[in-house]
């Protein structure tokens, strides 16, 4: 039996990250991204033992620092 292809084509762009991806879209090191993580400044997703960063977390954060670069709230 098949599978039937959904509706949709599948997106392009991954929707997780693993954290040493994320190291590279965010241009950060392991350890400033796990504290953004521990912190709840980014948030993050486990699927069994690996830690995963949602695309629109990444969105978020970048949104964040771009609030707090014009003195913004967060």
């Amino acid at each position: 039996m098949s599978v039937a292809a959904p509706d949709r084509a599948m997106p392009t762009t991954p929707m997780l990250y693993r954290v040493e991806d994320a190291m590279r879209v965010l241009s950060m090191g392991r350890t400033l991204i796990y504290e953004q993580i521990r912190r709840g400044r980014l948030r993050s997703v486990k699927q069994g033992r690996t830690r995963l960063i949602p695309l629109a977390a990444i969105e978020e954060y970048v949104a964040l620092l771009e609030r707090e670069a014009r003195g913004g709230e967060r």
